[in-house]
């Protein structure tokens, strides 16, 4: 990647990624940009290889997002990654990595608190629908209830379990096991049915991961 590459790239980490976090950006096979932040600091270089055992190593191998505690036996410290491959036209091209001292949660429990007029309602990770950008706030959906969360999507994308939560679209995660039917759409990308009647798009930008999250 050269370095117009990486300042598009860098433009675009924002929609991803909280702000004061270390971001590691790699080509295949070595890292060519690297920013560290006060807490965390893996000392990385560019030019110095992707190691086996990395966020961005696992993200590349499988695919697809990964979110993973990373032992200090691979840079002699701990901290957890989450990473992202950058794929073109089916070849992985390299990865973006967000790295953390430790998993950032301000949640204590597998709830999601949301804000209903002046009330405020725990619900289950597993019961929420679907999450979407709505006036700067995330909309929480479930079947019985909808409210905000003062988070944005971004933010709860990293305190989500990956293996039940989907980014799909800039302004929307859902939750796998409520999607009911998946309907290709033009240009490659799809709409999802949801199990409460919802539609939601499969944004170009992500449609290629979601296929491959999904296995189809």
């Amino acid at each position: 990647m050269d370095p117009k590459q990486i300042e598009e790239i860098m433009d675009v980490i924002k929609e991803f990624f909280p702000e004061n976090t270390s971001i590691a950006i790699s080509n295949a096979d070595e890292y060519v940009y690297y920013q560290p932040s006060k807490k965390v600091d893996l000392k990385i270089k560019p030019g110095d290889p992707v190691k086996e055992g990395s966020a961005a190593f696992k993200a590349m191998n499988y695919g697809q997002k990964v979110s993973s505690y990373i032992e200090p036996d691979v840079f002699g410290v701990s901290y957890f990654g989450m990473s992202i491959p950058l794929i073109d036209e089916g070849e992985t091209k390299g990865a973006i990595t967000a790295i953390f001292p430790q998993k950032p949660s301000p949640f204590l429990t597998n709830y999601i608190t949301v804000k209903i007029d002046d009330c405020w309602y725990p619900i289950k990770h597993n019961q929420v629908i679907y999450l979407e950008t709505q006036l700067r706030k995330t909309f929480v959906k479930t079947m019985n209830r909808e409210g905000f969360h003062r988070l944005n999507l971004s933010d709860l994308e990293l305190f989500l379990a990956p293996d039940s939560f989907i980014r799909c679209h800039r302004s929307y995660i859902v939750n796998i096991d409520y999607i009911e039917e998946i309907q290709p759409d033009s240009h490659s990308t799809f709409l999802l049915i949801m199990k409460d009647g919802t539609r939601i798009p499969v944004s170009q930008r992500y449609a290629s991961y979601f296929r491959r999250s999904l296995g189809f």
